[in-house]
């Protein structure tokens, strides 16, 4: 193990790991961290299957929803809506409405959709006695 500069004691694992990336970090530019995580996902994507992208999905998913709150995710989703509503123009959301739409057709019956028509019609009533 190295030794630590400070005193004659050996360097953790971790206290070697952290001075070998801070002198990476030094020595290289965004560029170089860009160029070797796209290796590193190709790489990945040649390894894995469907199924292990959508278990570590799952599990960032319950992770993250652990550590925040709902104001969290209503700030995450404005800013992306405020995002995406630059980057694109009204085509754009008639395409995915239009793809959303028929996605839930497939997968919804009848009373679905009479399900959330009434509960669209209350929440309105609602709003209106307010």
């Amino acid at each position: 193990m190295a030794r630590n500069n400070n005193n004659n004691e050996k360097m953790s694992r971790e206290q070697a790991g952290q001075k070998g990336g801070n002198k990476t970090a030094r020595n290289h530019d965004k560029e170089f961290y860009q160029d070797i995580g796209q290796k590193g996902g190709e790489t990945t994507s040649q390894n894995h299957d469907q199924e292990f992208y959508q278990d570590i999905g799952q599990k960032g998913g319950e992770t993250t929803s652990q550590k925040h709150d709902q104001e969290f995710y209503e700030e995450i989703g404005q800013k992306g809506g405020e995002t995406t509503s630059k980057n694109h123009d009204q085509e754009f959301y008639e395409e995915i409405g239009q793809k959303g739409g028929k996605t839930t057709s497939r997968n919804h019956d009848k009373e679905f959709y009479q399900d959330i028509g009434q509960k669209g019609g209350n929440s309105r009533a609602n709003n209106n006695n307010q």
